[in-house]
């Protein structure tokens, strides 16, 4: 199974992502359940271009997802291709399509493939 790079995983909650995410940046991340054997394994992948405790704490209130792994990323189009990697790497069952490039902004490309 491939690597998310982005560390150790948390409950869902408004208090884990008010902890764990200190800052307002751009980042990636990935939702997801414990397995029998306490893996994380990715259901859903996304990214958000600004705020992603913000993101985060959407999700958390439709309590679909358990648990998250994230990364505060640069900018939104390493968000972007972060977003991609992940994507390919995993090919959740959560995301029904390619992640789309940031609103507005038709120079970022897909760092794996010619769809974005």
């Amino acid at each position: 199974m491939p690597s998310s790079g982005m560390g150790r995983y948390y409950p869902l909650t408004n208090e884990e992502i008010s902890q764990a995410v200190k800052v307002t940046r751009p980042g990636a991340y990935a939702l997801g359940h414990i397995n029998k054997g306490s893996a994380f394994c990715v259901d859903y992948i996304g990214r958000s271009d600004a705020d992603l405790a913000d993101c985060l704490k959407k999700h958390a209130e439709a309590k679909q997802y358990p648990y998250f792994k994230f990364m505060c990323l640069k900018s939104a189009k390493a968000a972007f291709e972060k977003e991609c990697n992940l994507y390919h790497d995993f090919k959740p069952d959560g995301n029904d399509k390619h992640p789309e490039d940031s609103k507005g902004n038709t120079k970022e490309k897909c760092p794996r493939c010619p769809k974005i």
